[in-house]
């Protein structure tokens, strides 16, 4: 997950770079998509042929909708919400995924709480420790640390008075619908990954059906096919290294550490990527660093740790269940014997 979200982080540099060149979110989205599958198809053919379960269509409705919450409207949804409100804003919604995932896993059993245990109550205590770092980068943005910042300014979360009321309405909205489509993906993975366990043949499917949704939204809503021309080596290097990259490999990732070690985990690695880009940003961009958005993200990785720690020792006790049980058989079996003789 640590690599995952360094390979993010270059995604996200080089993202933005086209996007301020003017290239279309959908066309970006698509091409992405599209380039993943193709790369990730004979690989998945290969790798996986044998040991891959019969296609069926239920597993078909489980992908489509994996790529619609997972891959394209989703990020859709988060350019939208960048371009409406902005960056940081947008960060401090990705900074939720993780609590947002837990929350929704809970009634689908794929996490419990026993508030008597140490693990529960920490789970508890990271939810609501992540929650209020993530209020706090958002709605406080605090004095800024360093001076001559003459070329780049952090952009700090815009409000409607420098954005109109009604876009900045579309943008958070936007951003909600993100938020809980991503968070969402994780918990349809978990289900995905036991009924067609290819991470591969399931990662290619799913940006397959996503680069046709993304085609489709984008030419109903802007019908000219000039902007589906691309222009220039970093648009070509960006749409390649997000499409193999961020899609394919990165997906392919994701999916195999939620099967093996849930939707928390995973979703629990999100801010990281937000943390490395402030790190790429501020030395290189000379961008802008506030109070308000250290504060903001300690709490939020105190938070989450906090979480993964309760949850690393709910997977230690489960382990341990597991290992005594075969012994309380084998002793019950000896007993047995030796009463029988």
């Amino acid at each position: 997950m640590i690599a995952i979200a360094f390979a993010l982080t270059i995604v996200n540099i080089l993202l933005k770079k086209v996007l301020e060149e003017g290239m279309n979110h959908l066309v970006f989205i698509t091409y992405r998509l599209s380039i993943s599958s193709i790369f990730l198809a004979p690989m998945s053919y290969f790798w996986e042929r044998n040991g891959r379960p019969k296609l069926t269509f239920r597993i078909c409705c489980y992908l489509f909708f994996s790529a619609i919450v997972g891959a394209s409207i989703t990020q859709y949804f988060f350019l939208m919400g960048i371009q409406y409100t902005s960056a940081t804003y947008a960060c401090a919604f990705v900074n939720m995924v993780p609590v947002i995932t837990f929350i929704m896993a809970l009634p689908f059993r794929l996490e419990t709480i026993n508030i008597k245990c140490n693990s529960g109550k920490a789970k508890i205590l990271g939810t609501f420790v992540c929650i209020g770092g993530a209020l706090l980068l958002t709605f406080y943005k605090g004095k800024p640390l360093f001076n001559n910042y003459s070329h780049y300014e952090y952009e700090a979360p815009a409000s409607p008075a420098t954005k109109s009321t009604e876009k900045w309405t579309i943008g958070v909205i936007t951003l909600i619908l993100g938020t809980l489509f991503i968070s969402s993906w994780y918990i349809l993975q978990s289900n995905i990954v036991k009924r067609y366990p290819c991470q591969y043949s399931s990662t290619a499917i799913m940006n397959f059906f996503g680069a046709i949704q993304s085609a489709i939204l984008g030419f109903s809503i802007d019908k000219k096919l000039s902007m589906w021309v691309i222009k220039g080596k970093i648009q070509i290097i960006t749409i390649l290294y997000s499409g193999i990259v961020g899609s394919g490999l990165c997906f392919v990732g994701m999916s195999w550490c939620v099967k093996k070690r849930g939707p928390v985990f995973a979703a629990a690695f999100s801010p990281i990527v937000q943390i490395l880009s402030a790190m790429i940003d501020i030395p290189i961009l000379h961008e802008q660093l506030y109070l308000g958005s250290v504060i903001g993200s300690v709490l939020v990785m105190i938070g989450l740790y906090i979480l993964l720690w309760g949850k690393s020792k709910d997977m230690q006790n489960v382990e341990e269940m597991k290992e005594q049980e075969p012994h309380q058989i084998q002793h019950i079996t000896v007993s047995c014997d030796s009463r029988s003789h």
